[in-house]
Parts: structure tokens; C-alpha cells; sequence
């Protein structure tokens, strides 16, 4: 196999995990230097959520934004950022008021969720095609709601990375890029294994990818235990890879790991399979990204 993947790394999300692995960051600083450390081991692209930096907890604050892009593209590298746009939908059950949310929900709306998209202009974020059951709580994404913020991303050349947990949620989205919402080639992430989406293995990455657009570009993850299964049955399928402790804290059994390392070990099994895995310039020229260091 002689195939060219590019590897994303998702350097700490916004899960409750702050503080469980030492290299977790949580800091405007420290996930810069993630960013940064992930790409010197071969990530093109780094996905970025920020954090509260006092309490670790996932965060939205467009000023913790601005300090940490401010400082990824401060550093020795030209690494693609992909902003997360996935707060601002947290649902939680209240049992005393169904017409309320309960507490630990944050809603809200369309530019209130992708405020740091508009003012920082990265190359590519995110876009959660979901409304599911996420863990304990609810994630919610209508698709009026989705219409709002695909527009609103296309309005400053950033370009969307669909992320779908599962069949239905690829459907709307082929759905929001014949609708002119996304524009094509469309570039999707299949993500694998998150309660309560699509369990991660073959069979789910297969019918999934099975019904994408024929000129979509793709990447997928596994989480936990799955996340290296999954980097190569990615590359075996035609996509692209995500690694990252925004998915998985552990390098081997019982080894928490860094961002580097999980990055290192799927350069090992991509180029171990015969892959070439693409570097930032590369990645821009095949996704045609609008925005980037100036």
C-alpha cells in the first residue's frame, strides 16, 4: 500500500480528564505547546479545545482562544488549526422541570458557539452534525441551528471538519452540502466509539465512510483502546487519521501517554502499512484551506 494520510491531533478536548494524565494541558500555554509538540512528531493538523485554566473544565472564553492561537502561530511551526465550534450544546435532563435545563447544561446559540471561529478565522474547525446522547447528558445540534453556523463559518473561509458519530448523522450533513450549507469537497471526521454513537470498529467505519460524498475527504478515530485499531483501519479505507488525549490518555496498557507519543506511534503504523503521512503545506494544497499563517 503506498497511500498519503495525514494525521490530526486532538491535543485535550473538554472531558472531564483534567488533572488524570500529567501531560494532559490545560493552559493557553500548555496546549500551544502541545499543539506545537504534536506537530514536530508529525501531525499536520492540531484540534483545539481550551479549558478553564483555573479549574481544568472545558471552556468556550473566545479570549482563551486568542491567547492560545496567538501562540501556536508564535512558535516553529506551520501546524493547521482546527478549532473545536462542539460547546454550547451540553443538555442535562432536570427532573423537578422538563421545560428547563437541568444543571451542567451550557446552550447556546449559532454565533455565540462559533464567536471564536469569526474573530480568529482558523483554517478549518469543527462542526458536530449531532444531536445524541453523549455519555450522561445530551448534545444538541438542530439543523436549523446547523444552517446558522455553516453559514456564518463560510463567511470567514474557515473551513468545516463534519464530525459524525453516526449513519444518520452523515446523512444530514451529505444533506446541508446539497444545500449549498457546506461546500464540496467536504471534509468529514468519522468518530468511532463515543457513548452513545457508533461503536468503533470495522464494520461501522466501512458504512459510514460507504456513504459519504465520492469526493468527500476523510479521517476517523476509535476512542480509549481503539484509538491505534482505528488509525490503521482508516488508512486501510481510503482516510486519514485522528490521534490525540482528547480521545485516549494511554500510550500501551497502564502508560499514560503525551500528545507526541500517540502521534509518534501512528506515524510508526502508517509508514509500517507503506503510507507517507503528509505534513501542514500538504495538508493546505489538498484541502484547498482558505486562511492560514500569514
Amino acid at each position: 500500500m503506498l497511500q498519503e494520510v495525514f494525521i490530526t491531533c486532538a491535543v485535550t478536548g473538554a472531558g472531564d480528564t483534567a488533572g488524570k494524565p500529567p501531560d494532559l494541558p490545560v493552559t493557553p500555554e500548555q496546549i500551544a505547546q502541545a499543539s506545537v509538540d504534536a506537530a514536530k512528531a508529525g501531525a499536520a493538523i492540531a484540534h483545539v479545545h481550551v479549558r478553564d485554566p483555573d479549574t481544568g473544565a472545558g471552556a468556550r472564553a473566545p479570549e482563551l482562544f486568542a491567547e492560545t492561537v496567538d501562540r501556536i502561530r508564535s512558535a516553529d511551526t506551520d501546524v493547521v488549526l482546527n478549532l473545536t465550534t462542539g460547546m454550547g450544546g451540553d443538555f442535562y435532563w432536570n427532573p423537578d422541570d422538563p421545560y428547563k435545563a437541568g444543571p451542567g447544561s451550557d446552550l447556546a446559540h449559532a454565533a455565540e458557539r462559533v464567536q471564536h471561529v469569526l474573530q480568529l478565522k482558523p483554517e478549518i474547525c469543527s462542526f458536530d452534525i449531532a444531536t445524541m446522547n453523549f455519555f450522561d447528558s445530551a448534545f444538541i445540534s438542530t439543523p436549523d441551528l446547523l444552517v446558522e453556523m455553516g453559514e456564518l463559518i463560510k463567511s470567514v473561509g474557515t473551513k468545516p471538519e463534519l464530525e459524525c458519530f453516526d449513519l444518520g448523522q452523515v446523512r444530514l450533513a451529505n444533506h446541508l452540502i446539497d444545500q449549498g450549507v457546506i461546500d464540496s469537497p467536504a471534509l468529514f471526521q468519522i468518530c468511532l466509539g463515543v457513548p452513545w454513537g457508533a461503536p468503533a470498529d470495522t464494520e461501522s467505519m466501512l458504512a459510514m465512510r460507504n456513504l459519504l460524498p465520492a469526493d468527500a475527504i476523510w479521517s476517523g478515530f476509535g476512542i480509549s483502546r481503539e484509538q491505534m485499531p482505528m488509525v490503521a483501519q482508516a488508512a486501510i479505507l481510503g482516510g486519514n487519521a485522528r490521534v490525540g488525549l482528547e480521545d485516549n490518555l494511554y500510550l500501551d496498557r497502564g502508560q499514560l501517554a503525551s500528545n507526541a507519543q500517540l502521534v509518534e506511534r501512528a506515524v510508526e503504523i502508517l509508514e509500517r502499512m507503506g503510507a507517507r503521512v503528509l505534513g501542514p503545506e500538504q495538508v493546505r494544497e489538498r484541502l484547498s484551506l482558505r486562511n492560514g499563517p500569514s
